[in-house]
């Protein structure tokens, strides 16, 4: 993918008169942002779409593993991270709870470390997660429609940015949490250069949070591939969107058998 970040459509012309969003100080020396690899929920969702399946994904999302190509994925991740100069690449990563994510970062570690990568200090936090849907808990879309069609009417009338299943979280609701964890990060890790494991909604809420206060909630929800990378840079006070979704590093490496 290119490494120009996408803009977000504002859903119209800013208003006259009206100033550009206002970006809070940051104290990170710069942050990567990982989706984790393809999982066996991915698989099983992306096969519900061709069969029209109504049947919800079996288990827990936190338990969700990832399907061999995200293995493979996670494997190129760490040859991205052992390609980075030691002092100016990762030097902290902070995983979200879920088992993709955690294994991810396990494989992405061994990888690099396989190839004489660094050893890199890790935590794990539970406001990484992914968002919570709730009593839809592993419903594909089509599960979702044949156990409550109005539900589903609602969220499309919604739109994904503002919809909140029963019991689970709106993406506005992520990125409230993900706030609070970016202001927190960047008071205990100052100067550090932090890498996040985590989930496209986070990375969607992430997105969102760090364009600034005033920042208008986004039109469409850019694309956040399995195993991407997204970059933001510090100008010295604030972090900047300098690459979404860059999946160069697969670079057909960790492409389907």
């Amino acid at each position: 993918m290119t490494a120009e970040p996408r803009a977000v459509p504002r859903g119209g012309s800013r208003p006259a008169g009206s100033v550009p969003p206002l970006v809070p100080p940051c104290g990170l020396g710069a942050l990567w942002a990982a989706r984790h690899g393809e999982s066996t929920a991915n698989v099983a969702f992306a096969a519900a779409a061709v069969s029209r399946s109504t049947e919800p994904v079996t288990g827990r999302d936190r338990d969700v593993t990832l399907s061999p190509l995200g293995v493979r994925q996670a494997e190129a991740l760490g040859g991205w991270l052992v390609g980075q100069d030691r002092d100016k690449g990762p030097d902290l990563v902070v995983c979200s709870p879920y088992t993709r994510a955690r294994q991810t970062w396990q494989v992405m570690r061994e990888s690099a470390a396989a190839q004489g990568g660094p050893a890199v200090e890790t935590v794990v936090d539970e406001r990484l997660r992914d968002r919570e849907t709730g009593v839809f808990e592993l419903h594909p879309p089509t599960a979702v429609r044949a156990r409550s069609p109005e539900e589903a009417d609602r969220r499309r009338l919604l739109g994904e940015w503002h919809y909140r299943p029963p019991g689970g979280e709106a993406l506005t609701d992520v990125a409230l949490r993900v706030r609070q964890f970016i202001t927190d990060l960047s008071q205990a890790a100052p100067g550090r250069r932090v890498l996040l494991v985590t989930h496209d909604g986070v990375l969607l809420a992430l997105r969102y949070v760090l364009a600034g206060i005033g920042a208008a909630a986004p039109a469409y929800l850019p694309p956040v591939p399995n195993a991407s990378l997204s970059h933001w840079h510090t100008d010295g006070r604030t972090l900047r969107l300098h690459t979404w979704g860059d999946t160069a590093h697969l670079d057909g490496r960790a492409g389907r058998d």
